[in-house]
């Protein structure tokens, strides 16, 4: 019975968080929609140092691994398939490696590892100074003051970092595609625009928007739930870390059944 107790609570865990992140990511669009009028001086400075932090600035490391998957992508294509027209399927295959899949995840990944650790341990901090006690003295909603601003500056930014590697990886395995004039710039792009679909954008627009959310949901929920003990910031932030990239990746399957399947 103790087996089936703990495997409950962890459920009933399970449930707990996703019912809060919800919570999150509703209030935070319709604070946005709905109820930007309010102190939408402060509100518009935080989404755009967000953006600015969580997207702009990755700018450079995301750059250099979209190019280097580009790059290896159409390594495999070239070398695998050298006697059944591998250079005509290097478009097909970066649509439904990148594009679909590899784009909205990796810019994911990026996001968690740099922004979503920064916003638990940000607001943990905040916490533990009784920094989120005084705004809520002052009559200031801490979720709408420092979460909304969080999630929606991280929708944005997964959103262009998604649009941006996919254009880098693309990009990237022309430099070997290209290399000793095996296939024209024209032809190469040719071959990714012809296979590239309506709905493969809008699953890969859709799948970063929801992953943005969900990191700073996630983050932002973690980090409000330090105590009082500086010890709790790192435990609440590496539990930010895992849940963020397990939702990522459930989210992930679930939208490209609901597309592809």
């Amino acid at each position: 019975m103790s087996i089936f107790r703990y495997l409950g609570s962890i459920v009933l865990s399970f449930l707990n968080d996703l019912y809060e992140i919800g919570g999150f990511v509703t209030s935070s669009i319709n604070s946005l929609l709905f109820n930007f009028a309010t102190g939408r001086r402060a509100i518009s400075s935080i989404i755009y140092k967000q953006v600015y932090f969580t997207g702009i600035e990755a700018f450079s490391i995301i750059s250099w691994i979209a190019a280097i998957l580009g790059i290896i992508i159409v390594t495999q294509v070239i070398s695998i398939l050298p006697f059944f027209g591998g250079e005509r399927l290097i478009g097909k295959i970066l649509v439904w490696v990148v594009i679909r899949e590899l784009g909205p995840v990796f810019a994911g990944i990026i996001v968690i590892a740099r922004s979503g650790t920064a916003m638990a341990a940000e607001l943990g901090s905040m916490q533990v100074n009784n920094e989120i006690t005084a705004l809520e003295a002052m009559g200031i909603d801490p979720k709408r003051y420092l979460v909304a601003p969080r999630v929606i500056g991280t929708a944005i930014s997964a959103l262009v970092l998604t649009f941006y590697f996919e254009v880098i990886a693309i990009l990237g395995g022309y430099l070997l595609a290209g290399f000793g004039k095996r296939i024209t710039f024209g032809v190469y792009v040719a071959s990714v625009l012809e296979t590239m679909g309506f709905m493969d954008i809008i699953a890969s627009l859709l799948k970063s928007v929801v992953f943005g959310l969900i990191i700073g949901a996630v983050a932002t929920l973690h980090g409000l739930r330090v105590g009082k003990s500086i010890t709790q910031i790192p435990q609440q932030t590496t539990k930010a870390v895992i849940s963020s990239l397990f939702l990522v990746f459930v989210v992930d399957g679930i939208i490209t059944a609901m597309f592809f399947m």
